[in-house]
């Protein structure tokens, strides 16, 4: 199934949105509660599936639900179809501050590899997955990057991501990254999760005892800000009720 051509505008800069652009008959789908306003002429339907499978059965689509049930999404995905007579626009954010990815997937080989929590939305008929890291080092040790969502297609697809988002291009080169760091990379990329060498740089470095290592040819997209380090600086730093130390309130 080919994807809707959908044009888009992403608004904003530190607390982005995109908004999406439909013709009559396109549909985009979406994280379930990614919406923020739609216009007139739209109508949404919550569906068990990303509709990339026309003819997909029941037990088709409760494969898909269980897969996506793993990696701690909604089994449930938003389609927004446009049923006016002209052109109507709909907004999608991300749950968190940061950046939005816009990835014509046809550019990048028709396949996309992202963290699970990053993708947003997509044109329909893409194919919205789940793919496990093969090997057994990176199942162990890799944490957020152990289980990936993938995204097949050659329409528009969406990502957020944390902070300012960079795209590097590789050339047979290897890459080390913080495994929270990484948005998203291009199948022509290897993935592997390596440990730190030196005991002094695992406990006393602050770099945690693994990195991932992207090598290959394609595109890696990366975020300064994961939501994960985010959560844990905003924790330690909560004021801790009933004890001596109240803040500032």
């Amino acid at each position: 199934m080919r994807c809707h051509e959908v044009d888009y505008e992403i608004i904003g800069h530190d607390m982005q949105m995109v908004e999406v652009e439909l013709d009559p008959g396109e549909t985009v789908i979406a994280e379930a509660g990614a919406m923020n306003y739609m216009e007139q002429g739209i109508s949404f339907d919550t569906k068990m599936g990303d509709g990339s499978q026309a003819d997909e059965g029941v037990l088709g689509k409760l494969f898909s639900a269980g897969k996506r049930a793993l990696t701690g999404e909604s089994i449930f995905m938003t389609h927004f179809s446009n049923q006016g007579t002209g052109k109507s626009r709909v907004a999608f954010s991300a749950p968190f501050p940061g950046s939005i990815v816009a990835v014509n997937l046809s550019e990048v080989g028709e396949k996309l590899l992202c963290q699970k929590d990053s993708f947003l939305a997509a044109a329909l008929g893409t194919k919205v997955d789940i793919a496990f890291n093969r090997r057994i080092g990176s199942g162990f040790l890799g944490g957020e990057g152990f289980i990936l969502q993938s995204m097949q297609g050659d329409g528009m697809a969406f990502m957020h991501a944390g902070g300012t988002v960079i795209r590097k291009e590789l050339k047979g080169e290897t890459l080390s990254i913080d495994t929270g760091c990484i948005v998203a990379f291009s199948a022509g990329i290897d993935y592997d999760i390596k440990m730190v060498s030196g005991l002094k740089s695992m406990f006393f470095g602050g770099e945690g005892l693994c990195l991932a290592t992207l090598s290959g040819t394609g595109s890696v997209w990366i975020q300064s800000l994961p939501f994960s380090r985010l959560a844990d600086r905003v924790i330690a730093h909560a004021p801790k009720m009933g004890g001596k130390d109240r803040g500032e309130g």
